[in-house]
Formats: structure tokens, C-alpha cells, sequence
């Protein structure tokens, strides 16, 4: 299907991108083929065809919102969902992402700023459920099923079964429920290429109403077991606090708020790693054993307390 599917998104691409620029100077690049998922660029414009299972009517609703936020989602090419072998397609600007060589020049302010400000955003009519807590549960589901007896499994999946069940997407989140990102990281912003231009955040698969401490989980569990520089760290969470955002509070200790939501990230992102290494039958990477180390160390030090 992909074979098939890639050279018609291809060419989806170059009309979008001939649309919005007719003197289009027809460059194309296949951004990414993952899972199934598969983004191709030409040129000004960028065509992203979405699972085959993905809800079709539930994108149209987190294309519509980030339509409406223009200053903080990027705004999509084309209001609603289009289908290509039977793939809901979604266009978008191309625009210009955050350097993986260059980790000094991250945005962290403009990310913590963006998340604060979508989290302060009125909840959308009918806007669905946002899947972080979800995507974290089925990504622990599939380590216990295909690979229960890795060595490192178990030391996963007893970290997860430390969590809050809403950290396991078994019962409701605390607090009021916020229009979150749901699957937030540096790959998530982008900005025009012109110079000065503001940073977006993009992908709208998991946008929704759902727990706003969510968003901010990966870069603390990050920090929290060492792969976020502190300095980072502290830039971004003091940005949010500074832009208002409600899912810490305005100054104080973070973590109770942050604590549950850092673990499950860390879970889920190990969960993955040791089944990715299982079906390809090596060996865990440095990256991944520390990642299984930190499950092991979180059973040792106690939870934070829940904020009130």
C-alpha cells in the first residue's frame, strides 16, 4: 500500500504546493514513512496521509481548531480531511523545524509560551478527547504482549504499575480538563523559513480536551532522568509560568503536579524502546538503557504527593 500510496501523495503535494504558489519551484522530499504514517513536502507545501484507522471525523474537528489558532497552531491548507487510498490526507505550510544539531538554539520559551497560551485557550465545541494517556497505556499494552519475558520488561512495567490510574488512562484525569497538544516534543515546532518568523506548533493527531500537565511530561521526564539540560528545563517551565499557563502552579514545587505524568512518559517512551529492540533483535542502545534504568530508580524513590 505504501508503494502505491507514496507517488499519488506525492503528487497531492505538488498541487497544494501549486495552489498557494504558482511559481513553485517543484522541489519534493519525503519527510517521513512510519507506521502508518507517510509526509511528503514539495516545495512551499507538505501532505500528510494519517492512519487508515484514524477518525476521520474527529481530524476534521482538530483541523477546524488549529484553522481558528492561527498564532499557535500552524494552520492547515485545506479546512477538512481529504482520502487517498482510503488514508484521510491532511495539508499543511511547510515550514522550517527545530535543529537537532543545535540544542543551544532550542526554543524552549516559545515552546513553554505556545503551550501556556493553547492551554489557556476556551475549550472548542465537540473537540474529542486528547490521547495522550491513552497512547502511554497501549504502548506499555504491546511490551507486555509481544515481549514479557525481555529482561527489561518487567522493570518497565512494574514502574507503570506504580502510576495513578489516570496516568494509565484507567480513570479520569484530576482537575479541569484544558485543549491540549497531546503528544508535545521539540519535533512538534516549526516556523516559516523567512527571518524572525514566530515558531507553531504542529500535528494535530492527538489535539483535545484532556489533562494540560500532560504536555509538559516529556521534557520534565527528560530533565528528570537526565537527558534535558537543567537550564533548558527551567527556561521552558519558567515561560510557561510567565505566559499563565494553569497546569503548574504559578510558582512553587512543580512536581506534584508534574510527578505521575513525567513517569508515565518515561514508561511509555521505555516501553517502546525495548519493544523496538525485541523485534529487531538486538541489543539495547545506551539511549534505551537509561531509560530502563529510570523505571528501576523510579520504583525506588516515592511519588510526589498530589497537588491539591
Amino acid at each position: 500500500m505504501t508503494e502505491d500510496l507514496l507517488p499519488a501523495l506525492t503528487v497531492r503535494a505538488a498541487e497544494a504546493a501549486h495552489t498557494r504558489d504558482p511559481a513553485c519551484p517543484c522541489t519534493t522530499a519525503t519527510l517521513a514513512v512510519r507506521g502508518d504514517t507517510t509526509v511528503v513536502r514539495h516545495a512551499v507545501a507538505v501532505a500528510k496521509a494519517h492512519a487508515p484507522d484514524t477518525d476521520v471525523a474527529a481530524l476534521a474537528v482538530r483541523t477546524a481548531v488549529a484553522a481558528r489558532l492561527p498564532g499557535i497552531l500552524l494552520p492547515p491548507l485545506a479546512a477538512t480531511p481529504a482520502e487517498l487510498h482510503g488514508r484521510p490526507v491532511t495539508y499543511w505550510p511547510y515550514g522550517t523545524p527545530v535543529d537537532p544539531d543545535d540544542p543551544d538554539a532550542a526554543p524552549w520559551e516559545e515552546a513553554g509560551g505556545l503551550l501556556a497560551r493553547l492551554h489557556r485557550t476556551p475549550l472548542p465545541e465537540s473537540v474529542p478527547p486528547t490521547r495522550g494517556p491513552e497512547k502511554a497505556a497501549r504502548a506499555v499494552a504491546l511490551l507486555r504482549d509481544l515481549t514479557p519475558r525481555h529482561p527489561a520488561a518487567a522493570l518497565v512495567l512494574d514502574a507503570w504499575a506504580d502510576l495513578p490510574p489516570w496516568a494509565r488512562d484507567e480513570a479520569p484525569a484530576p482537575g479541569p480538563v484544558r485543549l491540549c497538544h497531546g503528544d508535545f516534543h521539540l519535533g512538534q515546532l516549526i516556523r516559516d523559513p523567512a527571518p524572525g518568523s514566530p515558531w507553531l506548533l504542529i500535528d494535530v493527531d492527538d489535539l483535545g480536551a484532556g489533562p494540560p500537565v500532560w504536555d509538559l511530561a516529556r521534557p520534565a521526564a527528560w530533565y528528570a532522568v537526565g537527558m534535558l539540560d537543567p537550564d533548558a528545563w527551567h527556561r521552558f517551565l519558567t515561560a510557561y509560568r510567565a505566559a499563565g499557563g494553569p497546569a503548574v502552579p504559578p510558582d512553587g514545587d512543580p512536581w506534584p503536579a508534574l510527578d505521575a505524568p513525567a513517569r508515565a512518559l518515561t514508561a511509555q517512551t521505555a516501553a517502546r524502546a525495548v519493544t523496538k529492540a525485541a523485534a529487531a533483535g538486538r541489543p539495547l542502545d545506551e539511549v534505551e538503557e537509561w531509560l530502563v534504568d529510570a523505571c528501576a530508580r523510579m520504583r525506588s524513590v516515592p511519588a510526589a504527593a498530589p497537588a491539591d
